[in-house]
């Protein structure tokens, strides 16, 4: 049997049309369900960087929900004074949405790390559990081929580095994907992050030798250079460094 061409293509546009219809079902039935699932990674990373849930294991929703809210204190800081922002609410403040507003957000210097947009207020996370305390700050920047994103945690001394995570990034598997590597990432505890008050961590090329320093990714010169570059601009004084300083400073006089 043959079919005109008018034919064809109309059964075409109606199979077309009935694909299109479903993804778009599909798409909003699933909305939700995708925003509830990105809620819970952020919160599961920050536990992960904070030490109360192991690398590799993944709690149920409610836990993870339950645990962020026993555990962890989001707060919202005025970057350019170091200063609590205490008229906006850390539950509803998105940094990655103020970076990108010009309203909320300013271009950055020329920097190292490739930040395009600084905003104005930045997340930060207390958290105090299991024997330990803490911040924990969020972090990115430029790595070989992709930005990393990703999480640094400091202890109550605002110096000690407990650890870091990336939670995104195109990095190539093997080389600068090994930030994801749990033997690279355990190298951080105990690291300072700061010498006579200026950003010291960062990443060697090859083994590190002093507290400042941490082992380099072998054959991923870019990204560990992206790392330490990243680094000096959030613990810096574009970053959080002006709010680290008021921490640090109350903590020694108290």
């Amino acid at each position: 049997m043959r079919f005109s061409n008018s034919y064809v293509v109309a059964f075409a546009f109606v199979v077309c049309l009935v694909c299109a219809l479903l993804v778009s079902a599909m798409a909003v039935a699933l909305k939700e369900r995708q925003a509830t699932n990105e809620l819970v990674e952020q919160k599961l990373n920050v536990l992960r960087v904070a030490g109360l849930v192991p690398y590799g294991e993944k709690p149920k929703h409610e836990e993870v929900f339950a645990m962020f809210d026993k555990y962890i204190q989001p707060v919202v800081i005025d970057r350019r004074t170091g200063e609590v922002a205490k008229d906006i609410n850390p539950a509803e403040f998105d940094q990655e949405k103020a970076s990108k507003d010009p309203k909320t957000s300013k271009a950055a210097p020329k920097n190292a790390a490739q930040v395009a947009r600084l905003p104005n207020h930045l997340q930060a996370y207390k958290f105090d559990a299991e024997g330990h305390a803490g911040l924990i700050l969020p972090i990115h920047g430029k790595g070989l081929w992709s930005t990393l994103w990703g999480f640094i945690s400091i202890g109550d001394d605002y110096q000690t580095i407990q650890g870091i995570t990336y939670y995104s990034h195109g990095e190539t598997p093997g080389l600068g994907g090994e930030v994801d590597n749990p033997i690279w990432k355990a190298k951080w505890e105990g690291k300072q992050a700061y010498k006579d008050g200026e950003v010291a961590i960062h990443v060697v090329k090859g083994e590190a030798h002093d507290n400042y320093s941490v082992d380099g990714l072998s054959g991923a010169t870019m990204t560990s250079n992206g790392v330490t570059n990243m680094l000096k601009l959030w613990l810096g004084d574009m970053g959080y460094g002006k709010y680290l300083t008021r921490l640090r400073e109350q903590s020694q006089t108290s």
